[in-house]
C-alpha cells in the first residue's frame, strides 16, 4: 500500500510557505489503519514494548492503534495544564520560543518501555522533548513510530540515539 497516495498537501497552510502534509484521509481507510500496524509491527516486536505514548494531539491515534495491536497500554504526552493531577513537565525550545510538554506522575512504572509515536517527525524538537520526559518519570525508550518524515528538517538527527521509523518520508 502507498500512503503517500492518502496523504493530502495543503499549500501555504497552516501560514504562507508551509506545505502541510495531512494524514486525515488514513484514518477513514481501516485498510490504511491495519498497514499503519503491520508496518510497525515488522519493526518493532511486541516483547520490547510494555507502553505506547502519543504525543498531542495527532499522535495519540497512531499510539491507540498501536496499542490495540499490540494489546498494550497507551499514556498521552500533552500541552502543558492539559492532565489532571500531579504531572511532570518539561520546557524546550522551539523554532520561535519555547514550549511544555506534560505526563502524568505516576503514569509510568520505572523501568516500563515505551514507544513514542507520533504523525509527523520534523525538527525533532517534541519528539526530543518527550524522549526525555519519559527517561525523567523512569521509563526506557523503545524508540519513535512516525506515519511522515520531513526530511529536509533533518529531525532525526535530534533523536538519532533511539531506534525510529517513519512509513513515508518526504
Amino acid at each position: 500500500m502507498n500512503l503517500k497516495d492518502r496523504i493530502k498537501d495543503y499549500p501555504n497552510f497552516p501560514k504562507k510557505g508551509i506545505l502541510f502534509r495531512d494524514f486525515s484521509p488514513i484514518l477513514k481507510d481501516p485498510s490504511a489503519l491495519s498497514f499503519i500496524a503491520d508496518e510497525i509491527s515488522k519493526y518493532f516486536h511486541p516483547k520490547d514494548i510494555d507502553l505506547f505514548a502519543g504525543i498531542e494531539s495527532r499522535g495519540f491515534i497512531l499510539a491507540c492503534v498501536l496499542a490495540s495491536r499490540y494489546d498494550k497500554g497507551m499514556i498521552m504526552i500533552r500541552k502543558d495544564g492539559k492532565l489532571p493531577g500531579k504531572t511532570t513537565k518539561l520546557s524546550y525550545k522551539i523554532e520561535y520560543g519555547k514550549d511544555t510538554i506534560e505526563i502524568q506522575k505516576d503514569i509510568i512504572k520505572e523501568g516500563q518501555r515505551v514507544l513514542i509515536c507520533d504523525d509527523l517527525l520534523a525538527t525533532g524538537g517534541t519528539a526530543k522533548a518527550s524522549a526525555k520526559l519519559i527517561e525523567k518519570v523512569g521509563g526506557k525508550i523503545t524508540g519513535f513510530a512516525f506515519i511522515i518524515e520531513l526530511t529536509e528538517l533533518n529531525g532525526i538527527k535530534c533523536i538519532k540515539e533511539y531506534d525510529c521509523k517513519s512509513l513515508v518520508k518526504y
